[in-house]
């Protein structure tokens, strides 16, 4: 007759070091994801939410007035490292200003005009970094008419 190997009985040193071990594991995950999170996002979208609240329709006003006009804006990073932007449907004597802001705020905020070449599109006057930026342009026409809007530049 064959012998039965006996087990070992599960003990409270057993369960002890099973609840450690998964607590230990989740706590790590949570700690690494909190740290990721930390340093890739500063985590303000608006200064002061309750005063963004109190300007929404009119932001949803002027979006409204700004769609109206049309204008449409491709963006391209030339050879030198300034951009370009073809702009059609604004008026040939607007004034185009933008600002470029990294997305995750590593890099300070970059301030850029642009100039109306013979060509007709418009480049910046500054070289912006190589890297990912959030192109935040306002074009404006001495009549008064204002045109924002976002593109990503690679």
């Amino acid at each position: 007759m064959a012998k039965r190997p006996t087990r070992k009985p599960f003990t409270g040193k057993h369960m002890t070091l099973i609840l450690v071990a998964g607590f230990t594991v989740i706590v790590g995950v949570n700690v690494f994801m909190a740290t990721l999170a930390s340093r890739t996002f500063g985590g303000i979208v608006v200064e002061n939410s309750y005063v963004a609240s109190q300007k929404f329709n009119t932001w949803l006003d002027e979006a409204r007035r700004e769609e109206a006009l049309g204008w449409q804006v491709a963006v391209a990073r030339r050879g030198d490292g300034r951009l370009q932007l073809e702009l059609t449907g604004a008026p040939e004597d607007a004034q185009v200003l933008a600002e470029a802001r990294h997305p995750l705020g590593h890099k300070p905020d970059q301030a850029l005009t642009f100039t109306r070449g013979s060509d007709g599109t418009w480049a910046s006057d500054a070289v912006l970094p190589e890297g990912r930026w959030t192109l935040r342009l306002r074009v404006e026409t001495p009549e008064g008419a204002v045109w924002r809007t976002e593109r990503a530049v690679l």
